[in-house]
């Protein structure tokens, strides 16, 4: 048995149902901002430093990730614990 429920619903009228808060305001203020201090130092401005926290987490992930890969070559061909080759 199929059931099917087709509900006709605008994105605010969804977030409403589900008690989620209306960020929209806080959004467009957060975008002023930002446009604002890109006119004001647009000389100064350094897309670099706007990125920069979450850059030097993505980084640090790949670095891990290079490590593990290269780990996970040296050992290929050898069987876990007894070290002879396959």
């Amino acid at each position: 048995m199929n059931v099917k429920i087709d509900i006709d619903m605008s994105p605010e009228e969804l977030r409403r149902l589900l008690g989620l808060p209306d960020v929209e305001p806080i959004q467009r203020e957060m975008m002023e901002k930002l446009r604002k201090h890109m006119v004001e130092g647009i000389n100064e401005y350094d897309p670099i430093k706007l990125l920069q926290p979450y850059l030097t987490g993505t980084l640090a992930s790949w670095d891990l990730v290079q490590k593990l890969i290269s780990i996970a070559g040296k050992s290929k061909g050898t069987r876990e614990g007894n070290g002879v080759k396959e």
